[in-house]
């Protein structure tokens, strides 16, 4: 069901803001956890958006219908693009057997909002119609030295100014007013620009070592206080292209996502990019599908 044109003209940045959050990490780590989540009640009450759906109807579809007013130009959220990015990429072009993707994966000082690993590393910044541009150039000269793909994923609103400020190895994806990802430029598939030293600082010290022995490289055997820098040291006199081969290997495993693509087929399509976000132990897939289950006149109450 999709919001009336009086509710659209009656939502204020708060309500909006409201809405995104129903779709965040806290609220899929309450439904995994609990069954059933205070803060998406709070959330539906502050957004105003109850009503989209019945009171018998799922809470599932209630995403659903909410999803389909924040994917609309005027009011897309961060949410929007990283689920166009999960579906027409991730889940279009790859599988959760052949790809992972990380989501605020942390390089130097920055967090990227999306990066697929398949034969190589693609990262997805996004900048939405909400976001402001003056960390746009801090943020891909960081990504450039850790994957070996970059690309901006923005709206009609940045395109010119992303366009014109990006190096020309960097891909420009338009989402455009129909919620299609249109290329501007391909990004440039460049493994031997990144420095092993940002890959070591961006990963676990286990992922680390997984490196090393792909390489060949013997482990130092050192107390903990001792085994960060031995290791960093290490990373120093790497061959980039080598060390990022060895990452997209490591990382493929380490961070797979093959244990959610039963859940992935159990829940919304508007919920899919929110749940592969998030961390959700095997084990409690049940109470999550089941909480998406719950009628809105009951999952209100949680509150």
């Amino acid at each position: 069901m999709l919001p009336t044109a009086d509710q659209l003209r009656s939502l204020n940045s708060s309500q909006l803001a409201a809405a995104a959050k129903l779709f965040s990490s806290a609220v899929m780590q309450d439904f995994a956890k609990k069954g059933r989540s205070a803060l998406f009640s709070r959330l539906v009450i502050e957004s105003g958006l109850g009503g989209l759906v019945s009171n018998s109807a799922p809470i599932g579809g209630l995403f659903d219908s909410i999803f389909k007013l924040l994917r609309r130009e005027s009011y897309r959220h961060e949410y929007a693009y990283k689920a166009a990015i999960t579906h027409k990429q991730l889940l279009g072009v790859h599988s959760l057997r052949t790809a992972s993707m990380l989501t605020e994966f942390r390089v130097g000082t920055c967090k990227a909002d999306i990066a697929i690993i398949n034969g190589t590393s693609t990262v997805y910044e996004i900048k939405s119609e909400r976001d402001k541009l003056d960390r746009l150039e801090t943020q891909i000269a960081a990504y450039r030295r850790v994957f070996a793909r970059v690309n901006v994923i923005t709206g009609e609103k940045h395109l010119d100014s992303v366009i014109y400020s990006m190096p020309s190895d960097v891909g420009i994806l338009l989402l455009n007013r129909k919620f299609k990802i249109t290329t501007i430029r391909e990004a440039v598939n460049a493994p031997a620009r990144i420095d092993p030293v940002s890959i070591f600082e961006s990963i676990t010290r286990s992922e680390s070592i997984e490196i090393l022995k792909l390489l060949d490289i013997e482990i130092p055997n050192l107390p903990n206080t001792q085994i960060h820098g031995a290791l960093r040291n290490l990373f120093e006199n790497l061959c980039p292209t080598a060390t990022h081969a060895c990452m997209v290997k490591v990382l493929k495993e380490t961070r797979s996502l093959l244990p959610l693509a039963g859940l992935i087929n159990e829940i919304p399509r508007s919920l899919q990019a929110a749940v592969i976000s998030t961390p959700i132990r095997k084990q409690d897939h049940y109470r999550l599908i089941e909480a998406i289950r719950t009628p809105k006149e009951d999952a209100l109450l949680w509150a």
